[in-house]
């Protein structure tokens, strides 16, 4: 449930509510906006007398929250939550550009592209440096050399960097050289993942699983924001559908959905979604018409040598051009790239 306190309520009555839901074998966390402050109450509500809870001092309103997601939805947090990471956020009125390769393979592959990325004005640079490979046999990432690599590259041009992390085991090294902790698409229900970069410092890119519903998707969300860790943001990376043309299907209708059920802002990777490089630019300039908080896409000098994912990859010029036409069309809904 939601306890919505009145305005100016003081810090003492938040307390006690605070206190009061506790006792009751709550788990609360607390959203202070501009006008209010909200207390959401996770647990179960079995035993919890509404009625009590609401004639506390300072208690404007008690909300019961029907949908099985609580923390991510907007019940509550209204406002749009904004993550800042470095110089770069996300959620914000600009949308955020996360651009690389699909796999740290080389020193000078990786700074090359993190200086296009730069110039393009994006304030991410994205790779792998541990690859989920269908295959064991395919190129399985650089590890943490190439972690080390995409440290050094970002640092040289103003970036962030957003990297995947597969395990558990992973996470005290990712965050060692990473801003953003990025979850794949098959880690999307690996809930002890979730919890422990739930416990992390650094702000989650949470990619939806290839087969998730939107609410199992917000769902996960949820893991991570209820171990604590409040700077999420989705990625929306295509479904697996019964199409064949496109590696998968992008399902852009769930910029909207999720921008109207959560507080999370959304990005989508049409390069994922798509798996053809022509296909990569009228979809991102889709999703920033869709009203996307920001686009990832996979960029490479050299895309027909990729060790991994080179169909999909944009090479340097088209990557320039995408992100021009990108830009004109967030002016038309209000935005800037």
């Amino acid at each position: 449930m939601i306890v919505v306190m009145a305005p100016g309520a003081g810090e003492d009555q938040i307390k006690e509510v605070t206190s009061r839901l506790e006792l009751m074998g709550l788990s609360v966390h607390r959203s202070s906006g501009e006008e209010r402050t909200v207390l959401g109450a996770v647990g179960d509500p079995g035993g919890v007398d509404f009625e009590d809870i609401r004639r506390l001092p300072g208690v404007r309103d008690v909300v019961k929250i029907t949908v099985p997601f609580k923390l991510v939805s907007r019940v509550f947090q209204p406002e749009t939550t904004v993550i800042k990471v470095g110089k770069a956020e996300i959620g914000g009125q600009r949308i955020a550009l996360m651009a690389g390769p699909c796999s740290v393979e080389s020193e000078e592959q990786t700074f090359q592209v993190a200086e296009s990325v730069a110039r393009q004005g994006g304030g991410f640079l994205r790779g792998g440096a541990f690859k989920p490979r269908t295959s064991p046999y395919t190129f399985q990432g650089l590890g943490e050399e190439g972690l080390s690599i995409l440290r050094r590259a970002a640092d040289q041009h103003g970036l962030a960097v957003v990297t995947e992390v597969l395990d558990v085991s992973q996470v005290p090294m990712v965050e060692r050289y990473a801003d953003m902790l990025q979850i794949g698409a098959r880690n999307m229900q690996n809930f002890p993942l979730l919890r422990e970069v739930g416990r992390s410092k650094k702000p989650v890119l949470l990619k939806r699983g290839m087969s998730a519903t939107i609410e199992e998707w917000l769902l996960a969300a949820e893991y991570v924001l209820s171990s604590g860790n409040r700077q999420v943001a989705l990625c929306e990376r295509g479904i697996r559908t019964f199409e064949t043309y496109t590696r998968n299907t992008l399902d852009l209708s769930s910029v909207p959905v999720v921008q109207q059920l959560s507080h999370l802002p959304i990005v989508v990777d049409p390069s994922h979604a798509t798996g053809l490089r022509d296909k990569v630019g009228p979809m991102a300039r889709a999703a920033v018409a869709a009203g996307a908080d920001g686009l990832m896409v996979e960029v490479h000098p050299q895309p027909e040598r990729a060790l991994s994912d080179g169909a999909q990859s944009l090479d340097l010029a088209h990557f320039e051009d995408m992100v021009r036409r990108c830009r004109a069309v967030a002016e038309t809904v209000g935005r800037t790239l």
